[in-house]
């Protein structure tokens, strides 16, 4: 598997993962692996551990009949 993240990224797929199993308080997870709370919460939240697409959803260009 072919893991990309951005060059800022704090957590990789495996801590996310394990954000998301652990029953242990945010603010605990948070100080163990050197993350924010809100970081903590929003990994949680979510159902998926890969990033989602930074790509446009729609083209915001309108092509010509001859394109």
């Amino acid at each position: 598997m072919d893991i990309r993240l951005h060059k800022n990224a704090r957590t990789t797929p495996a801590i996310r993962r394990e954000l998301q199993a652990s029953t242990l308080p945010s603010k605990v997870l948070a100080a163990q692996y050197n993350l924010s709370v809100q970081t903590v919460r929003k990994w949680r939240r979510r159902t998926v551990v890969e990033d989602a697409s930074r790509r446009p959803h729609r083209l915001s260009t309108t092509l010509s009949p001859e394109q």
